[in-house]
């Protein structure tokens, strides 16, 4: 699945707007609907903590079994009906070797990344994660130092500005 094209010369980059939020929350709500097993990490997490940050995708780490898989791919439907990329989401790329998989929904503009694990870093398990709740949804979050350690070590500068700003915010400290 291509990714499609994020920036319009003309205009500049696109943001999220009011339908992204409502599209969002038709997602959150299939998935709390399908009972798929699942925390949400990355950007959107640092979000229901109050740490905002411009981003275009949802990052997921579910559990991984072939249950779970198919979940996600139940509530997908239900949140982008009709979409034929759904059925190239399967357990075998989830529970594989590289078990991460990159979602375009049809409307161009959001799109997630679910994992499975994060190298031996982390696993749906082993993140400590606490429900959110937005307009009536329930969501399991990734609490601050959960996205803390994710973040901290990572290659990217945006994950590491993410850590540094969860650091302050929370005050958190590194294990010794």
């Amino acid at each position: 699945m291509a990714a499609p094209d994020r920036c319009d010369t003309r205009r500049g980059p696109r943001y999220p707007s009011r339908v992204d939020r409502d599209e969002i929350i038709r997602v959150l709500r299939a998935f709390e609907a399908s009972g798929l097993e699942y925390v949400l990490i990355g950007a959107a997490a640092m979000g229901f903590h109050g740490l905002v940050r411009a981003t275009e995708d949802l990052d997921l780490l579910i559990r991984a079994t072939p249950e779970n898989v198919e979940r996600l791919r139940v509530a997908l439907r239900e949140a982008y009906a009709g979409d034929p990329h759904i059925d190239e989401i399967s357990a075998e790329d989830l529970l594989g070797e590289y078990p991460a998989i990159r979602y375009y929904p049809p409307t161009g503009d959001l799109y997630f990344d679910v994992f499975t694990r994060l190298g031996d870093a982390a696993r749906f398990e082993s993140v400590e994660a606490e429900i959110k709740e937005i307009e009536g949804t329930r969501v399991p979050v990734a609490v601050p130092a959960a996205l803390y350690r994710l973040k901290r070590d990572t290659v990217r500068a945006v994950d590491r500005q993410d850590a540094a700003a969860l650091r302050e915010r929370f005050n958190l400290k590194d294990e010794v």
